[in-house]
C-alpha cells in the first residue's frame, strides 16, 4: 500500500517513519521537508491511502477530498466536528466509496490494554463495579507555547478522547449514564489543563486527565465482583505492569499475578498494520465510535466552559 503523510509535525514524523518504503508523498503547508503543500497537489494515482496528522480544523476538508477520490485514511485523534451530521456524512461517503476511514487511537494496541479487554470479555472478574483512569502529561508549558494547541477545551479533547475511546474498547459499548464534568481547571494554560469526568454507571467511571503531572503517567484501577485489575504506565514510558487480583471470600489477601513489560512502544507499528489489514479486506472503519466520542466531548466542553 502506498501512503501519503499529510502534516509533518510530531505525529506526522512518527507516521512517516512507520510507513517506511510504503511512503509515496509528504504534505505540509509550511514544513520545507514536505514534497507538497496541499493534498490536492499530490498525483491521485501515486497513493492508495493517507495518514492525516494535521490540526483538528483541517481534518474534515482533507477527509472529504480523500473520500471523493476513493482513498483510505488513517486520521489522528480526535476527529471533532461542530455537528454530528458532519461525521455521519463523512462516514457514509467513505462507505459509499468503498474506502476505510479509521481514527487512530494507538493505546488500543498497548499490550496491557489488550489484556484488560480480553480479561473483561472473558468474564472472569464478574460484574464490574468501578473503573478509574488517570492520564497525566507534563506538557502544560509546551502546549501553552504552541501556536494552536492551547485553545478551546484544552486537555479534554486531547487526552480525554483517548480515555473515552478506552472505555469503548474495554466495555464494548458506551456507559449506561452520560459523563459529567466534576472539575475543569486552568492552572497554567489559557485552555483547561486538568479535567475530571465521571459517569454514575453502572459501572461507576472516573476519568482524570492533566497536563500538569510533570512526570508522564497512566494508571487504571478496575474493581469488580470477583477481583480487580490494575495498569501502571504505558510502554513508551516503561516499565509498565498489569496486575490481577482474585478475591478471597469472605475476606483476605487475594491471589495476585503481575505481568511486567519493559519494551519500546509497539503501538504505532501495530496500529498501522491493523489499518492496512482493514483496507485490504474492505473495513470496517470506526467513525461510529467517533460520533459518540465527538458528541460526548462537545457536551462536556460546553459544561466546562459554562462553569
Amino acid at each position: 500500500m502506498r501512503v501519503a503523510v499529510v502534516g509533518l509535525g510530531v505525529q506526522g514524523h512518527k507516521r512517516r517513519s512507520v510507513a517506511g518504503a510504503e511512503l509515496a508523498a509528504t504534505v505540509d503547508p509550511v514544513n520545507p521537508e514536505a514534497g507538497y503543500r496541499r493534498i490536492e497537489e499530490v498525483p491521485v494515482a501515486s497513493y492508495d491511502a493517507a495518514l492525516v496528522c494535521t490540526p483538528d480544523e483541517a481534518k474534515l476538508p482533507i477527509l472529504d477530498y480523500l473520500a471523493t477520490h476513493r482513498k483510505h485514511a488513517l486520521v489522528e485523534k480526535p476527529l471533532i466536528a461542530a455537528e454530528d451530521q458532519a461525521l455521519a456524512g463523512l462516514r457514509d461517503r467513505a462507505r459509499a466509496a468503498g474506502v476505510v476511514f479509521y481514527t487512530a487511537y494507538n493505546h488500543r494496541f498497548e499490550p496491557h490494554f489488550m489484556r484488560m479487554r480480553d480479561l473483561l470479555q472473558g468474564g472472569r472478574l464478574g460484574r464490574i463495579y468501578r473503573l478509574r483512569m488517570f492520564y497525566g502529561n507534563g506538557t502544560a508549558r509546551l502546549v501553552r507555547n504552541s501556536a494552536w494547541r492551547d485553545e478551546g477545551a484544552g486537555v479534554l479533547p486531547d487526552l480525554g478522547s483517548h480515555l473515552l475511546d478506552t472505555v469503548l474498547f474495554w466495555l464494548g459499548a458506551a456507559p449506561a449514564s452520560p459523563f459529567r464534568v466534576v472539575s475543569a481547571s486552568r492552572f497554567e494554560n489559557r485552555a483547561f489543563d486538568h479535567v475530571v469526568l465521571a459517569s454514575a454507571g453502572p459501572p461507576s467511571i472516573e476519568l482524570e486527565m492533566t497536563l500538569c503531572s510533570w512526570r508522564n503517567d497512566f494508571k487504571c484501577d478496575l474493581l469488580a465482583e470477583n477481583g480487580s485489575a490494575h495498569i501502571e504506565s504505558l510502554c513508551k514510558w516503561g516499565p509498565t505492569s498489569f496486575t490481577t487480583r482474585d478475591r478471597k471470600l469472605p475476606s483476605g489477601r487475594p491471589d495476585e499475578q503481575t505481568e511486567m513489560l519493559v519494551q519500546p512502544d509497539p503501538t504505532w507499528v501495530a496500529e498501522y498494520d491493523h489499518f492496512k489489514a482493514l483496507c485490504e479486506r474492505g473495513g470496517p472503519g470506526n467513525l461510529d465510535n467517533d460520533l459518540w466520542i465527538n458528541r460526548t466531548l462537545r457536551q462536556l466542553a460546553e459544561q466546562a466552559l459554562a462553569s
